[in-house]
């Protein structure tokens, strides 16, 4: 198979534990696609920032296969610090955070006091989640519609959006309401916001990604007897004489009775053989979005929390890296996570700090200064597929029209947007297809036996 992403780890974790012999193919010299580490001088840095729900489930099933649970832990209750640093009145601290009552109560108290709403707009965002509740995201007219449009139909007022709706769909659709799918949107709020009280509590990595999407993964892989080759990458595949699989690599041609393309939307398109989709350039009209991560080293401690989301300002998500990444000697390292990042994905380091150095200021009077002791820019261009209306329509499933290929990664037909969540439940499709097809009975990790 190839692709050792999150989502093709997860395919060979499936297979190789129903007892299939699983070659691993990777481009790269590591495993774990665009959620990975790297190290800069001392530190070891993420890429980016992620994180993770209670009700990604898919997710935490990966994260306890590859002994990550403890490392990566979910808060004991969602509890989002909310800074608006435009209020004509000064900056104020709002907060998204549950009590224990049943859905929708749990989240009650909170809104009630939420500083950044009118009462009036607090009122209505009750509402708009009484229907957002009733509708069914697999409905293939909401795919056709966007967020904005059906938010603007129920009631909520520009600042609505901005301050709550685009406050937790940016970072998790990575788009603004007016360009995410409505069908995509309600997966998202239905789901983490009114499922059950804990489902948007949320969990991140206390460790470097690395370590749980490389170095762990690989050591169950390898426990498990998959065979990994890195910065190795398929160049063709194609059907042998005798029915089974060709997977062209550089110097070696791999044989194989099933396939697992585990690699983005586009790279797939072009390694498709003829007769696998019935419209395999549908694949090339699934956009990519980019995501910008802004990292600064300070020298001195600027901020007592975890993390915080901002209002009144470009920066979105900031998160205290420190005791991740390694950093040693009192300071404190800061990332910024900037989702939907189209207008500044290129834009020059020294133009990016000069723009955002200042509204750290502005959000952390700490930080004015402070020492900047490094200040760099991670940048994903192609980080997940664009959640725009009708992309449903464009995604395939995990089988494919000829018989032994199959399909996993996040741009899939999860019915999640592009998450870690979406990667892992791709895996467990790919591999359960591919297990059915083979003759091998498995269970499905979150479901009854098939």
């Amino acid at each position: 198979m190839g692709g050792a992403g999150v989502a093709g780890n997860t395919t060979a974790l499936r297979l190789a534990e129903s007892g299939v012999r699983v070659t691993l193919l990777e481009g790269r010299p590591r495993l774990g696609g665009l959620a990975f580490s790297f190290r800069r001088g001392d530190l070891t840095v993420d890429n980016g920032q992620h994180v993770y729900l209670r009700c990604c489930t898919a997710y935490r099933w990966f994260l306890d296969r590859v002994g990550g649970t403890a490392l990566a832990p979910l808060q004991d209750r969602l509890d989002v610090p909310v800074l608006d640093v435009a209020h004509p009145r000064g900056p104020r601290l709002g907060r998204i955070r549950r009590d224990e009552l049943p859905v929708p109560l749990h989240l009650a108290r909170s809104l009630a006091s939420y500083p950044h709403l009118s009462l009036a707009e607090r009122a209505s965002v009750g509402r708009a989640a009484l229907a957002l509740k009733k509708l069914d995201p697999a409905d293939p007219a909401l795919d056709g519609i966007d967020f904005a449009t059906w938010l603007g139909r129920h009631g909520q007022s520009p600042r609505t959006v901005e301050a709550l709706w685009d406050l937790v769909g940016i970072p998790t659709l990575n788009a603004p309401a007016p360009q995410a799918s409505m069908g995509l949107a309600a997966m998202v709020f239905k789901t983490g916001l009114l499922s059950e009280p804990g489902a948007a509590d949320i969990g991140w990595a206390h460790v470097p990604l690395g370590e749980l999407h490389d170095t762990r993964a690989a050591k169950e892989l390898d426990a498990l007897g998959v065979r990994t080759a890195l910065r190795t990458k398929a160049e063709r595949i194609s059907r042998t004489g005798d029915g089974r699989w060709a997977v062209d690599v550089p110097g070696e041609r791999i044989e194989a009775d099933a396939v697992v393309l585990a690699v983005p939307q586009h790279e797939t398109h072009g390694l498709l053989p003829d007769g696998a989709l019935d419209d395999p350039d549908r694949l090339l009209d699934i956009a990519n979005a980019p995501i910008l991560n802004l990292h600064v080293v300070y020298d001195r401690k600027v901020l007592k929390r975890p993390f915080f989301t901002a209002l009144g300002s470009p920066v979105q998500w900031v998160f205290d890296r420190t005791d991740s990444s390694g950093l040693t000697g009192g300071g404190q390292y800061l990332a910024v996570s900037q989702s939907a990042a189209q207008d500044e994905i290129d834009a020059p380091v020294a133009a990016l700090r000069a723009k955002y150095l200042p509204e750290l200021e502005r959000l952390l009077p700490a930080a004015r200064g402070a020492g900047i002791r490094d200040f760099f820019v991670t940048r994903e261009r192609t980080a997940t597929f664009a959640p725009t209306p009708g992309v449903g329509r464009l995604r395939p499933g995990a089988r494919t029209g000829a018989p032994g290929l199959y399909l996993a990664g996040a741009w899939t037909a999860t019915g999640w947007p592009a998450t870690m969540e979406g990667a892992v439940r791709s895996g467990f499709s790919a591999a359960s297809a591919a297990l059915s097809a083979l003759g091998r009975r498995h269970d499905h990790p979150l479901q009854e036996a098939v």
